[in-house]
């Protein structure tokens, strides 16, 4: 123990005028990614250094978002330390649900953090919480199916080149699907992806009196486009596939294309878990030509809810793990291709990095997203692939639930957008818009 008391007292010039440091167990509540899972594996790194030692709870993503927003409006006290996202942030930063984290040394060097991640973790300049992977969404297609379907898939690609390569590149027969898409209801899974799929359709969740939209041509076409492709082109209960579904057929060799989060890039051009890592290519998310991407702009970060007894521990391990020393720790590991990636500017001006197939693309999606101007229209929200305001992921989970449920065949386009537009409509009324 002699060691990691030296090593809390830090800097103290003379022992005997510190306070003694008292070694804390932090309790993190975290989503069950890959990346969060290697981080899991790395936690020694950060005891050997501090002392302190860490529980986690690890939860799948709709699970995660409850628990973790339950606890926190309800004072709970459960976790030290949250995985949340630009969603949560600015909204409970507001709240002072969160603590901020604007003293952070000098050597964590907050300006290298993208600007993009920055603006999305901070209320009015001040940063609540720190990104451990920042994202957009782009394709990550088959090359080999392809080059077999006698296509060859540009850098920006328009949504019906993407449905034409689908269908050719489909052979039911030998369980190839040309395209793998979120279905499973959620706010963060089936509706991350289809309101920025609907973006560049022209879609707008509210126009800017804050009424719904989805009585809207633009919204029909977007959600008969999703469900006729992936009946055509995609796996079968497409309706129940979220992000691991999707990221395990892909590996599996079963998806022609997949658009999804750039950070899965690392894990199907990885050997080790990819049937198909030496035949991946990368593209845009698909446009319509309105100017607008089907692409997200997401972040997970790590916040301290404002009552932990253990502040001053839980941003020793945020400095931890969302430093550049981390990057480094999983470069030496894992090799620089698993690195998180989407945070700090320097990852991207290291050469190293700089070599991995996807590290352009994904820096040019999350660039080409922008939350404060996300739609064709103009809107009164702020957010690429949701609407920063409280009631939205709530309204969003049963949106989710109706059109997975059209998605399933259990209801036609039209009956899910009137029961999205009506229930939206009075949600919003309630709360007052």
């Amino acid at each position: 123990m002699a060691f990691h008391t030296r090593a809390l007292l830090g800097a103290c010039a003379v022992a005997a005028l510190c306070a003694p440091a008292t070694a804390e167990t932090l309790t993190i509540a975290t989503v069950n990614n890959g990346d969060m899972i290697r981080m899991q594996g790395l936690t020694q790194d950060f005891t050997d250094k501090t002392g302190h030692t860490v529980e986690w709870v690890t939860l799948e993503e709709n699970v995660l978002r409850q628990r973790v927003t339950q606890d926190i409006a309800a004072k709970g006290g459960q976790f030290d330390i949250m995985t949340i996202g630009m969603y949560e942030t600015p909204i409970w930063g507001k709240q002072d649900w969160l603590v901020a984290l604007d003293d952070l040394p000098d050597s964590y060097d907050t300006d290298d953090i993208l600007p993009a991640m920055r603006g999305g973790l901070s209320v009015d300049g001040t940063l609540y919480a720190a990104p451990f992977y920042g994202e957009s969404s782009m394709i990550m297609y088959r090359t080999d199916l392809m080059e077999k379907a006698g296509l060859e898939m540009p850098d920006a690609p328009t949504w019906e080149f993407v449905a034409d390569a689908a269908r050719k590149m489909t052979d039911k027969d030998n369980e190839i699907y040309g395209i793998c898409l979120r279905g499973k209801a959620g706010w963060g899974e089936n509706m991350a992806f289809l309101t920025a799929t609907g973006n560049s359709f022209g879609t707008r969740w509210f126009d800017e009196d804050w009424k719904p939209q989805f009585d809207s041509p633009q919204w029909k076409e977007t959600l008969t486009f999703y469900i006729d492709l992936l009946n055509e082109a995609g796996p079968p209960g497409a309706s129940t596939n979220g992000f691991n579904e999707n990221l395990s057929l892909f590996q599996q060799g079963k998806c022609g294309m997949w658009i999804d989060a750039t950070v899965a890039a690392s894990f199907v051009t990885n050997p080790d878990d990819s049937t198909v890592a030496d035949k991946v290519g990368f593209a845009l998310a698909p446009d319509t030509g309105l100017g607008k991407r089907g692409n997200w702009l997401w972040a997970w970060a790590l916040a301290i809810p404002a009552g932990t007894q253990k502040e001053a521990a839980a941003k020793e391990f945020i400095e931890w793990a969302t430093s550049k020393e981390y990057l480094d720790l999983v470069a030496s590991k894992e090799g620089w291709a698993n690195v998180p990636p989407g945070t700090r500017t320097s990852l991207y001006e290291n050469p190293e990095y700089a070599k991995i197939p996807f590290a352009k693309m994904t820096l040019d999606s999350i660039n080409s997203a922008d939350p404060t101007n996300p739609t064709v229209d103009p809107v009164p929200y702020i957010g690429v692939q949701f609407v920063a305001i409280p009631e939205f992921a709530g309204i969003a989970t049963q949106v989710g639930q109706e059109f997975s449920a059209a998605l399933a065949g259990q209801q036609t386009v039209d009956e899910a957008l009137a029961k999205a537009q009506a229930l939206t409509a009075e949600e919003m009324e309630a709360a007052g818009y």
